[in-house]
């Protein structure tokens, strides 16, 4: 836009003055510093629990740690750079450390009077009659009593398999046998155990395939779900046209992304290969993790809104303002409602296409577990912090890629990273300057090139 109505030379190209050159420059360095903040979370975790004799004691006494740790980055974001509308501004060193350690030093007191028992019940004690509620009871579940046996014939399972359907390279080797019949051999174990318990199959089922076979042996060579399609009627009747709104709204959030991701391609390569590299832990510490990525989500989902929304309504707001005042200032206060279409817009967008983002930056780049996402997100959420404090546009993709390199890095081998996809979103971010930067110089130039006409006086 800049070169269509200024020329060349009405853009800072260099580093001075935050020209363009630093943006091609955080391509690398913001990659590297999420990364090697991914990393030292990620050892710390790794040598410090994961790897002890007893891991989940370990894990018992860190956990409420990150909890203080992320809850105080996450306080700080706030009162370091200050919300004028709370009057955080106004605030001096000693208000603004008192509020840091004040949240942090809180947040691990609720961790140790109410999750630490619960999480105690549920993987020392492993009590099958825990619901979410019981929470609430803090210490008292330590005076519980003992676990009444389950009925005879129930199979319970308290957590998931983090690591379900993975093997490991030495597994791999002792068996001889490829990743992918693995792979298929655990698909049909989740079948088998599907049917016995009465839950969803997690693929087409043995009923679908035959009815297949038998459209196909009697003539009517076209996919059964043609076939389907067509005995329901046209799609303008309220039943199908209902059910293609429904399916229309809900198509992002349906998709299965841990299944998309195990799926094979050019461009995901020998996935399962890159996961037998890594290392397999505790499943039950690993568990520990699962609810501290809730937290650092909503944390870097904070820090993805300060800055990344912010460079996209920043222009709006801009242009905005010189159309409703026909003035040019330097500063001036963001209206909500451009805050509210910015945060709407982002929501949309994860709700329906969302899912591709998910799909290449999860286990196709390399094996993920609660306790490398946690390292993952909290790395790219100090480092997205820091950068916005110091007034930097950066991109959170960057930074989540930059963090789960660092973090598959420190499995010890170099093969545990999928290099195929990280060339894969670097290439897209190379291509993106370029090529938005033509659709916009077009744009602009048609716009101030458009011819005009005065109506006679």
């Amino acid at each position: 836009m800049g070169v269509a109505t200024l020329g060349a030379d009405g853009v800072v190209w260099g580093w001075e003055g935050k020209g363009v050159a630093q943006i091609f420059a955080s391509w690398f360095v913001a990659p590297a510093i999420a990364g090697g903040f991914a990393a030292i979370i990620f050892l710390i975790t790794k040598y410090g629990v994961l790897k002890r004799s007893n891991p989940l004691k370990w894990g018992f006494l860190m956990v409420p740690l990150y909890f203080g740790f992320t809850a105080g980055i996450l306080t700080m974001v706030i009162v370091w750079k200050g919300a004028p509308t709370l009057k955080l501004d106004k605030w001096n060193a000693g208000q603004i450390v008192g509020c840091i350690l004040g949240v942090s030093f809180g947040v691990i007191a609720i961790c140790l009077l109410f999750f630490i028992p619960y999480l105690h019940r549920l993987l020392v004690k492993e009590d099958w009659t825990l619901r979410w509620y019981h929470f609430f009871l803090g210490p008292l579940l330590y005076k519980r009593g003992p676990v009444p046996d389950p009925p005879a014939g129930t199979q319970i399972n308290l957590i998931q398999d983090y690591y379900r359907g993975h093997a490991t390279r030495a597994d791999l080797e002792a068996a001889n046998i490829k990743a992918s019949t693995i792979s298929d051999m655990e698909h049909l174990k989740r079948e088998k155990d599907a049917r016995a318990h009465g839950g969803e199959i997690p693929a087409r089922d043995a009923d679908s395939i035959d009815a297949e076979k038998e459209a196909v042996a009697s003539g009517n060579n076209r996919p059964l779900a043609t076939v389907e399609a067509e005995d329901a009627g046209p799609w303008y009747t309220p039943k199908n046209f209902t059910k293609i709104v429904i399916d229309a709204f809900l198509h992002g959030v349906r998709k299965d992304v841990v299944a998309e991701q195990s799926k094979e391609s050019r461009l995901a390569g020998d996935i399962q290969d890159v996961h037998a590299r890594a290392a397999h832990f505790d499943n039950k510490t690993e568990h520990l993790y699962s609810f501290l990525q809730v937290l650092t989500a909503a944390t870097a989902s904070f820090a993805h809104g300060a800055n990344d929304v912010s460079n996209a309504v920043g222009p709006l707001a801009t242009i905005y303002l010189v159309w409703h005042t026909g003035t040019i200032k330097k500063q001036a206060d963001v209206p909500i409602w451009v805050l509210a279409y910015g945060g709407a817009a982002i929501v949309i967008g994860l709700w329906t296409y969302g899912y591709n983002i998910m799909r290449n930056l999860g286990n196709r780049l390399t094996l993920q577990s609660p306790s490398r996402g946690f390292s993952m997100e909290l790395g790219a959420a100090v480092t997205v912090v820091m950068a916005t404090r110091l007034s930097l546009p950066i991109s959170t993709t960057q930074c989540i890629v930059g963090a789960t390199m660092g973090v598959a890095l420190c499995n010890g081998d170099i093969k545990a990273l999928n290099w195929r996809m990280v060339a894969w979103c670097y290439a897209g971010w190379i291509f993106t300057l370029p090529i938005a930067g033509i659709i916009a110089g077009c744009l602009m130039g048609i716009i101030i090139n458009a011819p005009t006409w005065t109506p006679p006086a």
